[in-house]
């Protein structure tokens, strides 16, 4: 078993040695007719760009990294050319109507947008490399290879591990999950992948080719690399439940409900949505609520749905509701934890791929105070940003209170839907534990925390008189928070930042801990402190 084990290893690392690897090959050529076609899906009006990129671009080979820093250079010039103009005219007088021309003619560069906006739709039809010539193979040879040697190397601890237990041996003393520099290379590698997702998606053309032809199946489009991210997000999922059943399959409790995430994630985070594309409906996924869907009131988003018949109207009720009606409800019946942990995409991959990372977790007062400041500044932000959205998509005005309410949109989508979310909240697992978004930034989590603090039947109950102070739940909740303390003086748990995962109770040698819905009545208890086998009221 152990040599299955170490084959399944080295699998794992030759498929992620390829995935890695094809970022670096290949090379672009831009034909002029692949450059007139993207010229013109752009919107581009810029003579001076064209005349530029027609004599120094097509025609001639480059890396990803040349063609696109090229592209981004020559757009900068082109703008700068043509803003010189308008200054000059401006100066002038009475060139308004050239002036406004000109104007069309520059064009914009974010760095944070650029990449992905600009430059890579280009790139990604430019591309002559073996991942594009062979994308059946490529994808075997990436994903393929991860997928089955991860399973390879996860499965004979079926058996090597002895009989069913929770066994988070040595923990503390490796080096990948004890901050090492094993913990430092894996977030190094996790925090530069978001970065290359969200902001230089142009230099992830091959990784995204390689899952073309499973795109093309199920959507009928070609693989972008939201794709492949969900198709990553899905198979890392799929092969780290696996590792979930292995530790935890003597609790029926954690073996259905990574059963449950693990199937949200795969049908409605990925599967549907995609399959809606083919038959001419919009990307939708049915458990994703306002506000971690952020983008849901958008204007763009709004008239998406209403132009897609009955089915997007339907998507449109579907949304509002589930924020405010389904999901207090559910929070009030069952707590937090139905979506927390059994429905929601970023716990399912936190309590899959993060479970080695969940004892890092700061279990701090201090960190308890900053957790909640800044969740609900974070919710403040959504709900005022999305308040704005709505003032203008009905008002067709374009600023709320001197603000431009597009600016809002996009400070919100950038700290808060790509750093904090994706490169922080993924990105630092092996440093601060695998609930960092969840606990310290995401909104949905606050509006539902609120819900739980103050009306829901959900607690974990503890028998204090039977606890032995060994401090195991408090090392493996990953949401840090104090179980123990709380055991200690028979309290019952009821904070508005548990995620109910269970874990604590999982991992009670006495069996203190209980998860519970009952009426809300006495929920926040004022329990005695158990000595012995007398009680004293604490006041």
């Amino acid at each position: 078993m152990k040599f299955i084990k170490n084959i399944g290893l080295v699998v794992c690392i030759i498929g992620f040695s390829f995935f890695v690897g094809s970022i670096f090959v290949g090379e672009y050529q831009v034909s002029e007719e692949k450059f007139n076609s993207w010229i013109n899906n752009k919107g581009i009006k810029s003579e001076i760009f064209i005349a530029d990129a027609n004599s120094q671009i097509v025609g001639k080979t480059f890396s990803s990294f040349k063609l696109s820093s090229k592209l981004i250079e020559l757009a900068e010039k082109s703008s700068e050319a043509h803003q010189v103009n308008i200054q000059k005219w401006q100066t002038e007088g009475g060139q308004d109507e050239k002036i406004n021309k000109e104007w069309s003619k520059v064009i914009w560069v974010d760095w944070s947008k650029v990449h992905k906006d600009f430059t890579f739709p280009l790139l990604q039809e430019t591309v002559n490399s073996p991942v594009n010539n062979n994308q059946w193979l490529a994808f075997f040879l990436t994903f393929g290879l991860a997928i089955i040697g991860g399973l390879l190397y996860i499965i004979p601890d079926f058996i090597l591990l002895g009989p069913a237990g929770i066994k988070n041996n040595a923990l503390f003393q490796h080096s990948a999950t004890n901050r090492g520099w094993g913990g430092m290379l894996v977030a190094a590698f996790f925090i530069s992948f978001y970065f290359l997702l969200y902001f230089f998606s142009d230099f992830l053309i091959n990784p995204i080719l390689a899952t073309n032809p499973i795109s093309l199946a199920l959507s009928g489009n070609p693989a972008s690399q939201w794709f492949m991210y969900g198709l990553i997000y899905c198979s890392v999922m799929t092969v780290f439940a696996v590792k979930m059943y292995v530790k935890y399959r003597h609790n029926l409790y954690q073996v259905i409900r990574t059963t449950v995430v693990w199937f949200f994630q795969i049908a409605f985070a990925f599967l549907i949505p995609e399959m809606l594309v083919r038959f001419n409906q919009p990307w939708y996924d049915f458990k994703n609520a306002w506000p971690l869907n952020y983008t849901f009131f958008f204007d763009w988003n709004i008239n998406s749905l209403l132009d897609s018949g009955n089915l997007g109207l339907f998507m449109l009720v579907w949304g509002i509701l589930l924020t405010i009606v389904v999901i207090p409800v559910m929070v009030y019946f069952l707590g937090k934890r139905w979506y927390c942990s059994w429905v929601c995409g970023c716990g399912g991959l936190a309590e899959t791929l993060g479970d080695p990372y969940r004892h890092l977790s700061d279990k701090s007062l201090k960190a308890w105070k900053f957790e909640r400041y800044i969740i609900h500044l974070v919710l403040v932000f959504a709900t005022v940003m999305t308040g704005a959205t709505l003032y203008t998509y009905f008002s067709g005005a374009t600023t709320v209170l001197g603000i431009q309410t597009a600016s809002l949109q996009s400070w919100y989508g950038f700290w808060i839907g790509s750093i904090f979310a994706g490169v922080i909240g993924t990105g630092f697992y092996p440093l601060m534990g695998n609930r960092v978004w969840c606990r310290f930034g995401c909104p949905l989590a606050a509006y539902l925390g609120l819900v739980q603090k103050f009306k829901s039947r959900f607690r974990i109950t503890t028998n204090g008189g039977q606890c032995i102070s060994c401090g195991n739940c408090s090392t493996y909740c990953e949401m840090g928070i104090d179980v123990r303390a709380y055991a200690q003086k028979g309290q019952n748990i009821v904070r508005s930042s548990c995620v109910g995962c269970g874990v604590c109770s999982a991992v009670c040698p006495r069996g203190v801990l209980k998860l519970e819905n009952a009426p809300d009545i006495d929920r926040v208890n004022d329990n005695p402190i158990l000595i012995g086998k007398e009680e004293v009221k604490l006041k």
